[in-house]
């Protein structure tokens, strides 16, 4: 046993030297010949120590990815594309902290990962998921080499990484691959989400890490501090962080990766700007989806010359024409774009697009495809003349302004917009459903609006083409569990033109049902903060057509039923500012936010000022640490369960 620890540590180091700083001292054939020594160890004592580098070999195919809940939640980056938005960030931060440093990093284009670590030893692999639930692909991730299976931090620990592809690796690859991989972030994401760890292995990703998620014991004050510990137990970062005492000096390090980016041998699209003091980010906090204290830079989009092929015209939920350009196929921002939105017949006009001609296009913040006008016409160029009559029904179309809309309410495409909208999952979140599925209710049904889905019957979906049994009885099922939803759900679901999810959400808020926002004027809706005229006058458009009258009538004939979750005013939470921190056995976090939220509190992400109780379970750390230094009252799981009333639960 002493001799196979000897060789664990012998091997680690020497992959670490290998793997992480690019240094080896030893050649291949002294590793493998180690590395042969200790399997023959393993073979004959039937032992495997945790750490042991053999571990990495992929196993075989699951069967599925397995779940899991991260200990803190993983928040996406909100995004500056201007020098402006870059500006409007820096003010929010001195509002509330005044001046601070930040840290200036590379923002890599891959696949975000969580590692844990308990007692020193890795545990487990997880994707970021949606932040707070993420897929395990810890078989996945032990055939990478990039990080320790093994720290000297006898804690649980959680950091945060990409998941990358080298672009001399993806390279490499696509020589021999019988299907080559288009570019490294789709490569990246295929390899760690693939069932079969082969598959990872042979594409050789790697991990760079660049923050501590959550530590349950000590604590670290800042970006640089986290970096540094990173470094220090042996995980790969990248080589590069500024800390910047100014905005200023903050464009100047952006400056600078915006050069540097395209001689580094990895796909990086922005720069992430940090507040460094972990203090300062207390204060500062997060929104629903983003921390107030980082924020990503997006350089300006990739641009290339191409040649529209063709123009045709999709009809939308509400009726409205967008014109899509068709295009000769072209390699951008690593993807190939066939087609570009052409948002209106006023765009086509003021950019001069035409058919046959040689247009700049752009992948607008490396994600949506854009024409930006027109760089040359050719003698076969024709302009682009609208459409007389609705492409799909035949109607006569009518201009409003610089658009142009089918009026035709029983438009094919339009009812079928109108289906998928209702029933996407932040709607009124119907499973399975789709527009394909849509468009075939409205063929074969004849379904017309969204309240006829509630009075399909097995009989009727039995005989579709493709619908057996399951299929049938999942969608029923789906139908009856939408019908309980939340009010600002259901309002997003009806499709009023301007009302997506952050008025949706003010106006159930603001008005707590449905007759009564039907009932509202145009200046209660303009006096609220989200709210202006346009959408004010189509809010009041909507509610005082008698179709749309009628179709909430017949949603709420069909059992449908909005509600406004409602706080009790004298709950055991009222008035509390709470923080969750460790791990709950009774429950999710994500279920004891609603809990407490239910019972009149309101869930902070970390210890403030403000903060009235913190609620600690398992491995609760530097928050707990905070929480006592500020003299706050905390209470563990029992207590916690006593105040919900389930303490016999």
């Amino acid at each position: 046993m002493d001799r196979m620890r000897e060789l664990v540590d012998l091997l680690n180091r020497y992959g670490h030297e290998y793997y992480v700083l690019d240094a080896p001292t030893v050649s291949d054939r002294e590793y493998d010949a180690l590395y042969d020594e200790l399997r023959a160890l393993e073979r004959e004592s039937g032992v495997v120590l945790p750490d042991s580098p053999t571990r990495r070999v992929g196993g075989e195919p699951i069967k599925a990815f397995a779940r899991h809940e991260h200990i803190a939640r993983l928040y996406s980056l909100d995004k500056a594309v201007t020098e402006d938005e870059l500006d409007a960030f820096f003010t929010r931060v001195e509002k509330t902290v005044g001046q601070v440093p930040y840290t200036v990093e590379y923002k890599f284009d891959g696949l975000t990962m969580c590692l844990t670590y308990e007692n020193g030893v890795f545990v487990r692999a997880t994707t970021r998921g949606n932040g707070a639930v993420g897929e395990d692909v810890t078989a996945q991730v032990l055939t990478i080499k990039s990080y320790p299976l093994s720290i000297s931090y006898k804690g649980t620990l959680e950091v945060k990484g990409e998941a990358v592809i080298r672009l001399s690796v993806l390279e490499e690859y696509n020589k021999t691959a019988a299907e080559p991989l288009k570019n490294a972030r789709n490569a990246a994401a295929g390899a760690i989400r693939n069932l079969d760890p082969a598959v990872t292995a042979a594409r050789r990703p790697e991990i760079l890490f660049y923050d501590v998620n959550y530590m349950s014991e000590g604590a670290l004050f800042s970006q640089r501090e986290a970096v540094e510990f990173l470094r220090r137990e042996g995980f790969r970062t990248f080589p590069f962080l500024r800390l910047c005492a100014t905005p200023e000096e903050v464009k100047a390090a952006i400056d600078e990766i915006e050069i540097e980016r395209k001689r580094i041998d990895v796909l990086t699209d922005g720069a992430v700007v940090k507040v460094d003091p972990f203090s300062a980010r207390d204060e500062l906090g997060f929104t629903d989806k983003f921390p107030r204290w980082a924020i990503a830079y997006k350089f300006e989009a990739e641009e290339a010359v191409t040649t529209v092929r063709k123009v045709v015209w999709q009809v939308g939920r509400t009726g409205k024409l967008t014109p899509l350009a068709l295009v000769e196929p072209v390699e951008l921002a690593g993807a190939t774009v066939r087609k570009a939105t052409l948002n209106n017949l006023g765009d086509i006009r003021r950019k001069d697009v035409r058919v046959g001609s040689r247009v700049l296009i752009r992948r607008s913040n490396e994600v949506i495809p854009e024409i930006l006008g027109a760089v040359e016409h050719t003698g076969k160029s024709m302009e682009i003349a609208p459409p007389a009559a609705c492409p799909y029904c035949g109607a006569p179309v009518k201009e409003e302004g610089a658009n142009l809309f089918c009026p035709n309410r029983a438009c094919e495409p339009r009812i079928a917009a109108q289906l998928a909208n209702f029933a996407r999952k932040d709607a009124m979140d119907i499973e399975g459903f789709s527009e394909a599925t849509a468009t075939q209710l409205i063929r074969t049904l004849g379904v017309r609006h969204c309240s006829d889905l509630y009075f399909l019957d097995a009989e009727q979906l039995s005989s579709l083409e493709g619908w057996g049994e399951k299929k049938t009885q999942n969608l029923l099922a789906a139908l009856e569990r939408s019908k309980t939803v939340p009010l600002e759900r259901f309002l997003l679901a009806l499709g009023i033109g301007g009302v997506g999810k952050v008025a949706s959400r003010d106006l159930a808020q603001r008005f707590l049902s449905v007759e009564a926002l039907a009932a509202a004027t145009e200046e209660q809706l303009v006096g609220m903060e989200n709210i202006g005229e346009k959408t004010a006058t189509d809010i009041r458009a909507w509610f005082s057509d008698p179709e749309n009258a009628a179709e909430v009538a017949r949603l709420f004939e069909a059992g449908v039923r909005p509600f406004m979750p409602q706080r009790q005013a004298a709950g055991a939470f009222a008035g509390e500012s709470v923080v969750l921190t460790g791990t709950l056995s009774s429950m999710p976090r994500s279920r004891a936010q609603q809990e407490i939220e239910a019972r009149g509190g309101t869930c902070q992400s970390a210890v403030t000022s403000k903060t009235t109780l913190v609620v600690a379970g398992e491995a609760a750390g530097s928050k707990l640490a905070k929480a006592q230094k500020l003299g706050v009252k905390i209470v563990g799981e029992e207590e916690f369960l006593r105040m919900l009333g389930q303490a016999d639960a």
